[in-house]
């Protein structure tokens, strides 16, 4: 494995050695982990990092945000299991104790960024979204809740849309997109527009017609997922590339919708303006799609959608 990435050893390694050194159960994960990277991958981590740095980004504060997320994760699936519920299912529980509250939620997105990289299943949806991505379009490119920036920023790179807007409820989450891609695409800055409301409030949306609509992670963060999707598919047109992720049984702190079934997930999606076009499941870590669902353990999924009207 070493051999692997031996040119991107003292960024990536010093991360990992700050994580094992507080979580040493970890260390044999964070090692298979990397050696199921690409290349390619292991110098976008090494990107991501050095990115880091220049905001002053310890490799202590960098661990400790991905132990944030860790830990949070465990205690929240422990809570599952036991309750076979999430925690909370309202947004006005977690908008102040998540969304407001800019030092977790700072560190709840450099550690989530880090996930791209080092969770088997997060780096799969990672891949399916490249894979997806049309190359070749124009037009306008909307991404509800990008979170940390690094789908957003991959399309900025790897896409030919004209213009791009992000919206996030969250002002950590829209300064870290912000300084993401002006790091990685400081010439690109001003085709992009970030707004800080929620999405079903957004105002000057509806007159709009947009060619690519990504929202990653967002359905299990809202009460009414059935209402964003509605937006969505109002926002589309007929050839609209839309591409979601959600999650099944996946207990977190700031999730409260919650799908027991990849199915029913599925059924609210047809219901609801949208059709699915292209999938990708990515059961639990070491189980089957069958043994995940029968355990009630956490799967993530990805989606491909057209409008069906």
């Amino acid at each position: 494995m070493a051999d692997q990435y031996t040119e991107h050893s003292a960024l990536i390694d010093g991360l990992c050695r700050a994580v094992a050194a507080e979580h040493p159960v970890h260390k044999s994960f964070l090692k298979t982990s990397l050696a199921l990277l690409t290349a390619e991958e292991l110098a976008e981590f090494h990107s991501y990092l050095e990115f880091c740095q220049t905001k002053g980004l310890t490799e202590d504060y960098l661990a400790e945000s991905y132990l944030t997320l860790l830990e949070d994760t465990l205690r929240e699936q422990m809570y599952f299991m036991q309750h076979k519920k999430y925690r909370y299912s309202t947004l006005a529980e977690v908008i102040d104790l998540v969304y407001r509250n800019s030092d977790y939620m700072n560190r709840y997105m450099y550690g989530l960024a880090i996930t791209d990289f080092l969770w088997p299943n997060h780096v799969e949806m990672v891949r399916f979204f490249k894979r997806t991505l049309p190359r070749g379009s124009t037009g306008a490119y909307l991404e509800v809740g990008p979170g940390h920036g690094h789908y957003l920023m991959t399309a900025m790179r790897e896409s030919g849309y004209t213009s791009y807007t992000g919206i996030d409820i969250s002002a950590a989450s829209i300064e870290q997109t912000r300084s993401f891609v002006e790091y990685f695409l400081p010439d690109s800055s001003a085709s992009l527009s970030l707004l800080e409301t929620d999405f079903l409030d957004a105002q000057g949306l509806d007159s709009a017609e947009f060619d690519a609509i990504v929202m990653g992670e967002v359905l299990e963060h809202v009460e009414a997922p059935d209402l964003f999707l509605q937006r969505i598919a109002s926002l589309a047109r007929p050839d609209t590339h839309i591409f979601i992720t959600s999650c099944i049984n996946a207990p977190e702190i700031d999730h409260i919708f919650l799908w027991r079934t990849i199915e029913s997930l599925e059924l609210l999606i047809n219901e609801n303006g949208l059709q699915i076009v292209d999938k990708a499941y990515m059961p639990y870590s070491g189980k089957t799609l069958d043994e995940a669902q029968t355990a009630e353990l956490p799967i993530n999924v990805a989606y491909v959608l057209r409008r069906s009207f």
